[in-house]
């Protein structure tokens, strides 16, 4: 930012990427322009909770003005509509920090996200937390008058802009704490000036906020002659009532949608949703929602997460990760508890035994909704894993005790179909077991492509065996915690030697063990050829098409779960691959011929190397891969 002007009044300048986003705002990026007030009346609502936080530990916050209410007004004749709050308000401090920074954590990816489709475009801004700027949808010049709790009056704060490059700032001295914005209404957003227009509006979209919104009543015409003019009298427009409270059955669907988009800051729907009561030992209620869409950070583990706490209905905090494990954080909601104290703590969270029992039964309960998702609306749960389906298989490796139910909900590409899209269930995998199969199967590599496409699934696909095709970063650690599923375990085809148990006939297992003998002399060869490059040379009977493949030792670390640590800078150990020849293809049985051993050298490396790449891996000396290449094919040419 740039400054000039004194102390008191600044002129600073939006960062580049703000500009961009305000221009968006600006030229009507929301599809729905009533949203503005919308998001100026959640706002104000989160100030009220925080205040009240505060003031738990701190009661002259509330400055002898305990009762907390939001005002709407507006004004037909000077073109302002107005929302003022008594909630925390901010310091000029926090008025450059969250006023002058759009979306300060998310405005690159916000931008690098939009597609041009203005209502698609539009979605997206809950995501990137700038739901203030779109007062500039329908003003052309705004004002926030703003004085932290706590404050003197001579530190208010008035910030202005005119949605172009640049805001000013300045020092005034306000007796009431809180924030007041007033939006002077461009010419085409004139109809918000009007207090029916309003009151339909808050009503909408913020009858659930637990705060009054208070308007003052219409007037309807002038007195008559003799009467005394009637003083202002306020009306509270909302509820006012946490919806929370309410019993299920009297609240509308779209109630809880719009207390999902107040909470989640979402523009969109959630998905679906659980209203809870629990009464016993402990006493809590809550309200879970699992959106449509991720947001930008989903995969920060590091990032805001959790839920909005509340303690007999007072607000305590926002983001409580302590009620929900980390393969969870997408879940949007509100716990309320009668068991906790009003001054508890991120730390007390942490040692309080009851959290834990309310962290499971929440966790279970989550675990139910994607469940039932799964089986009432499919569609929906499709939808669900595209979004979250990588996030939640960190599960099976966080939650032993829920590894089961994960299990039930994970969701895998395969060769029935041999379709990218995952829609295969565990359960589903296990009712088309063929008879004398004992195993689950799966490949896990770099992408869908790579695995759809292994060698190491030419016996099955003979055979007509399923096997799982996994290729997300998260696959192979997630398998090093699930092991087995209903009593079936499961076996990684490019790992260990191959055992298909009764899948084999006697004949077949008889002519591997002939064949075997009859080329040691192939594998002792191939072996000594290859050095130190390989763990074990041996022959394979999983291959139908290939050569040759590379195999990862029975308790090595997977290629992928390898890749993956070594593009973080992790060090690990040395692990050489068991390189597998198929006895039956031409080119090992011409291998087996060759009497020259530098040939035969030349022959076994080129298979090997090829084998590493058609698994996604990378070689240890490409040149020397490509000039034994070239040198065969100008033998062919000869």
């Amino acid at each position: 930012m740039t400054a000039t002007a004194n102390a008191e009044k600044e002129t600073l300048g939006f960062q580049t990427e703000a500009k961009q986003l305000l221009h968006l705002m600006i030229h009507s990026l929301y599809s729905n322009k009533e949203i503005f007030l919308r998001e100026l009346v959640s706002n104000a609502s989160d100030a009220a909770d925080k205040l009240r936080f505060e003031a738990v530990k701190d009661g002259s916050l509330y400055e002898n003005d305990p009762e907390l209410a939001i005002r709407v007004s507006y004004d037909k004749e000077a073109k302002t509509v107005t929302i003022s709050d008594n909630g925390i308000g901010m310091s000029r401090e926090d008025v450059i920090n969250h006023l002058g920074t759009i979306a300060k954590s998310g405005t690159a990816q916000f931008l690098e996200s939009l597609s041009g489709d203005d209502k698609k475009d539009s979605q997206l801004i809950g995501q990137f937390g700038v739901g203030f700027y779109s007062s500039f949808i329908v003003a052309n010049r705004v004002e926030v008058h703003t004085r932290k709790a706590g404050a003197d009056s001579s530190e208010g704060v008035l910030w202005e802009c005119e949605g172009d490059a640049e805001f000013t700032i300045e020092s005034i001295d306000k007796p009431n704490r809180g924030t007041t914005i007033v939006l002077h209404l461009k010419d085409d957003a004139i109809e918000f000036a009007d207090g029916w227009r309003l009151r339909s509006v808050i009503k909408k979209y913020s009858d659930h906020i637990s705060l009054p919104v208070i308007m003052t009543k219409e007037d309807h015409g002038e007195p008559e002659e003799g009467e005394e003019p009637k003083a202002p009298e306020d009306e509270t427009i909302n509820s006012a009532t946490a919806l929370w409270t309410r019993s299920r059955s009297e609240i509308k669907d779209e109630e809880y949608q719009e207390f999902y988009k107040h909470v989640s800051h979402d523009y969109q729907d959630a998905l679906t949703w659980s209203h809870n009561r629990v009464e016993g030992k402990l006493d809590y209620t809550s309200l879970l929602y699992i959106p449509k869409n991720a947001p930008f950070d989903l995969n920060n583990r590091e990032g805001a997460r959790g839920l909005k706490l509340y303690v007999q209905r007072t607000f305590i905090m926002d983001e409580a990760e302590q009620f929900l494990p980390m393969y969870l954080r997408f879940v949007k909601g509100i716990v309320d508890s009668n068991d906790l104290s009003l001054n508890v703590s991120r730390e007390i969270l942490q040692k309080d035994p009851n959290i834990d029992a309310m962290r499971s039964a929440l966790t279970k309960r989550v675990l139910d909704m994607l469940d039932k998702m799964s089986k009432k609306k499919p569609e929906d749960y499709a939808v669900f894993w595209k979004q979250f389906g990588e996030v939640l298989k960190e599960g099976p490796g966080e939650d032993f005790a829920n590894k089961e139910k994960i299990a039930k909900l994970l969701r895998f590409a395969s060769t029935e179909n041999d379709s990218e899209t995952p829609e295969q269930s565990l359960e589903a995998y296990v009712s088309r077991m063929k008879e004398g199969q004992d195993k689950i199967y799966y490949v896990a590599a770099e992408n869908f492509n790579t695995a759809k496409n292994s060698p190491h699934l030419e016996v099955f696909r003979k055979k007509g065996i399923e096997v799982l095709l996994l290729s997300d970063r998260v696959d192979d650690w997630m398998m090093s915690h699930l092991r087995e599923f209903d009593g079936k375990t499961l076996q990684d085809v490019a790992r260990g030697s191959l055992d298909l148990g009764d899948l084999d006939s006697e004949e077949e297992k008889e002519a591997q063990e002939k064949i075997n003998e009859e080329l040691k002399g192939l594998v002792e060869r191939s072996k000594a050829a290859l050095a130190d490059q390989v763990e074990e040379v041996r022959l394979t009977h999983r291959l139908t098409n290939s050569p040759a493949c590379v195999v990862v030792g029975e308790h090595d670390m997977g290629s992928q779960m390898r890749r993956l640590m070594e593009q973080a800078g992790q060090a690990l150990p040395d692990s050489k691959p068991i390189f597998e020849l198929n006895p039956e293809h031409p080119l090992v049985k011409k291998l087996d011929q060759e009497p020259d051993e530098d040939r035969f050298a030349d022959l076994v490396s080129v298979l090997f190397d090829q084998a590493t790449l058609a698994e996604g891996g990378q070689l240890n000396d490409p040149a020397a891969y490509v000039q034994r290449l070239n040198s065969l094919l100008l033998e062919l040419s000869n």
